[in-house]
């Protein structure tokens, strides 16, 4: 016997824009190709990545059009094509494009590793920032300076090493039968404050120069990045970006608790470790390029999700957002305070600090914290 089923019904057929579809689904598309594979795309995230990559790259041309030598943005995009003059290439490809270059790549760096610290700590104050991550960092660049007085790239070197070494010390203590939101940010915040300790300890041990130079590295600057810097840094991003983006799925499984996630087929511990491995590395190398420039780690995937409104992690709009928010405060901090131009770090430390009160207080309203 045949039985229609009206739509609406349990087991009928809903159109798009009814009440019977949620309002996530029905802004889901699937799309299929040729072999076989499918892929379902949120169209409200893909078209606020679009827009967050338009923002990062006319930030990007503003910024390269600013400066002692102004230029417009037809005339940034003719010599970026190879049609400028001689002086306009110089200025350019050699001045002004290498500091944008790594100001994409460190802010898309900390975007990416902030939203896994926060899908793996369930906690949206969880990022390299409040972990320890950054202070680890600056004390391997500080003993590097005060110590050795290393040049620029032992100094990178240095940050790489003490960055690393603090993501896994912090991995490893927070190690129990797994990793655990809320005793991993414990740790880190303990970890944080004892290297913070640390920093300041080394100031006062170093001379005048040695603390001058290690307070603007501290600081965060994109100020004379050159091509020296831009490779080793696309490097990292050319090998580590796709690991974590290929933990985008498995991270929004997670999200549902361990064992749901564990019976659909996802190895969770796996999947922590690999994604929080490549995360303190971008980071890491992120900070060795530009310096601990505070808060975008920790802004950006809030600001990418409340953009996007799709749970998960949302790792390639917080990637993108970050790049966005670095390169625009850069451009801000030379742009709005008439000559005297100040390090991106102040510009982020500003905004960011303002931004955290705000999240205290909603997540303090909703009652988390």
């Amino acid at each position: 016997m045949n039985a229609t089923v009206k739509p609406g019904e349990p087991g009928g057929l809903v159109k798009a824009g009814e009440s019977g579809i949620p309002a996530a689904r029905r802004r889901t598309r699937t799309v299929r190709t040729a072999g076989g594979l499918s892929l379902r795309m949120d169209l409200r995230a893909v078209l606020a990545g679009a827009l967050l990559l338009a923002v990062a790259a006319a930030a990007a041309v503003a910024l390269i059009g600013s400066g002692d030598f102004p230029m417009t943005p037809s005339e940034v995009l003719t010599t970026l094509t190879g049609g400028g003059t001689v002086g306009q290439e110089f200025i350019v490809h050699e001045l002004r494009l290498p500091r944008v270059l790594v100001g994409l790549l460190v802010g898309a760096a900390f975007g990416l590793g902030g939203a896994v610290f926060q899908a793996v700590s369930r906690n949206p104050l969880g990022s390299p920032d409040m972990l320890g991550l950054s202070q680890g960092s600056s004390v391997g660049a500080l003993v590097v300076i005060v110590w050795f007085h290393g040049e620029p790239f032992a100094v990178a070197t240095g940050a790489v090493v003490g960055g690393v070494a603090t993501g896994v010390a912090i991995f490893l203590l927070a190690w129990k039968r797994g990793v655990h939101g809320y005793r991993f940010v414990l740790v880190g915040i303990g970890a944080a404050a004892m290297l913070y300790a640390v920093v300041l300890y080394l100031l006062t041990k170093s001379t005048i120069h040695d603390a001058a130079r290690a307070t603007t590295w501290m600081t965060g600057s994109l100020s004379g990045r050159d091509w020296s810097q831009v490779g080793p840094l696309a490097a990292v991003c050319a090998v580590l970006v796709p690991v974590v983006l290929l933990c985008a799925r498995p991270l929004r499984m997670l999200e549902m608790g361990d064992d749901a996630a564990a019976a659909l087929g996802v190895r969770t511990e796996r999947v922590r470790i690999t994604a929080l491995l490549a995360a303190v590395v971008l980071v890491a190398a992120g900070t060795a390029a530009a310096g601990p420039i505070s808060f975008v780690a920790l802004t950006a995937p809030q600001l990418a999700r409340r953009l996007t409104r799709s749970p998960g992690p949302n790792l390639l709009p917080a990637a993108l957002m970050g790049a966005a928010l670095l390169v625009g405060a850069d451009w801000a901090a030379q742009r709005l305070f008439g000559a005297d131009q100040l390090p991106v770090g102040v510009v982020t430390g500003v905004l960011g600090g303002g931004y955290l009160l705000w999240l205290l207080v909603v997540e303090r309203k909703a009652g988390r914290v």
